[in-house]
Protein backbone atom coordinates (compact mmCIF):
# COMPACT_ATOMS: atom_id res chain seq x y z
CA UNK A 1 0.00 0.00 0.00
CA UNK A 2 1.50 3.34 -1.04
CA UNK A 3 0.96 6.61 0.77
CA UNK A 4 -0.76 9.43 -1.07
CA UNK A 5 1.60 12.22 -2.02
CA UNK A 6 0.84 15.50 -0.25
CA UNK A 7 -0.78 18.20 -2.35
CA UNK A 8 1.69 20.78 -3.66
CA UNK A 9 1.76 24.01 -1.70
CA UNK A 10 2.84 27.59 -2.30
CA UNK A 11 3.92 30.25 0.15
CA UNK A 12 2.58 33.80 0.40
CA UNK A 13 3.52 36.69 2.66
CA UNK A 14 0.74 38.82 4.08
CA UNK A 15 0.99 41.95 6.19
CA UNK A 16 -1.64 41.97 8.92
CA UNK A 17 -2.74 44.77 11.20
CA UNK A 18 -1.41 44.10 14.71
CA UNK A 19 -4.92 43.57 16.12
CA UNK A 20 -5.77 40.94 13.49
CA UNK A 21 -2.44 39.19 14.04
CA UNK A 22 -3.13 39.06 17.78
CA UNK A 23 -6.57 37.58 17.12
CA UNK A 24 -4.95 34.96 14.91
CA UNK A 25 -2.40 34.09 17.60
CA UNK A 26 -5.09 33.94 20.28
CA UNK A 27 -7.32 31.64 18.24
CA UNK A 28 -4.42 29.39 17.26
CA UNK A 29 -3.37 29.09 20.91
CA UNK A 30 -6.93 28.48 22.14
CA UNK A 31 -7.57 25.76 19.56
CA UNK A 32 -4.06 24.29 19.85
CA UNK A 33 -3.53 24.78 16.12
CA UNK A 34 -0.83 26.58 14.19
CA UNK A 35 -1.35 30.06 12.81
CA UNK A 36 -0.91 28.54 9.36
CA UNK A 37 -3.72 26.06 10.00
CA UNK A 38 -6.12 28.74 11.26
CA UNK A 39 -5.23 31.03 8.36
CA UNK A 40 -5.73 28.26 5.80
CA UNK A 41 -9.13 27.35 7.28
CA UNK A 42 -10.25 30.99 7.28
CA UNK A 43 -9.03 31.61 3.75
CA UNK A 44 -10.62 28.41 2.45
CA UNK A 45 -13.96 29.37 3.98
CA UNK A 46 -13.79 32.90 2.58
CA UNK A 47 -12.89 31.71 -0.92
CA UNK A 48 -15.70 29.14 -0.93
CA UNK A 49 -18.23 31.80 0.05
CA UNK A 50 -16.96 34.42 -2.38
CA UNK A 51 -16.62 31.87 -5.19
CA UNK A 52 -20.26 30.86 -4.81
CA UNK A 53 -21.38 34.48 -4.93
CA UNK A 54 -19.29 35.24 -8.01
CA UNK A 55 -20.66 32.17 -9.82
CA UNK A 56 -24.23 33.19 -8.93
CA UNK A 57 -23.67 36.73 -10.20
CA UNK A 58 -22.08 35.48 -13.42
CA UNK A 59 -25.01 33.12 -13.99
CA UNK A 60 -27.44 36.01 -13.48
CA UNK A 61 -25.54 38.19 -15.92
CA UNK A 62 -25.59 35.40 -18.51
CA UNK A 63 -29.35 35.04 -18.07
CA UNK A 64 -29.80 38.81 -18.42
CA UNK A 65 -27.68 38.89 -21.58
CA UNK A 66 -29.98 36.19 -23.00
CA UNK A 67 -33.03 38.29 -22.14
CA UNK A 68 -34.17 36.01 -19.30
CA UNK A 69 -35.75 38.35 -16.74
CA UNK A 70 -38.25 37.73 -13.98
CA UNK A 71 -41.78 38.88 -14.66
CA UNK A 72 -43.35 41.65 -12.58
CA UNK A 73 -45.48 39.00 -10.83
CA UNK A 74 -42.39 36.93 -9.95
CA UNK A 75 -40.61 39.97 -8.53
CA UNK A 76 -43.70 40.95 -6.50
CA UNK A 77 -43.94 37.40 -5.12
CA UNK A 78 -40.32 37.48 -3.93
CA UNK A 79 -40.81 40.88 -2.28
CA UNK A 80 -44.00 39.66 -0.61
CA UNK A 81 -42.28 36.52 0.65
CA UNK A 82 -39.55 38.61 2.28
CA UNK A 83 -41.82 41.29 3.67
CA UNK A 84 -40.70 44.05 1.35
Amino acid sequence: MSATAPAPTRTINVRLPAKLYQQLEDLARATERTKSYVTLEALSSYLATQGWQVQDIEAGLTEAEQGEFASDAEVAAVFARHGA
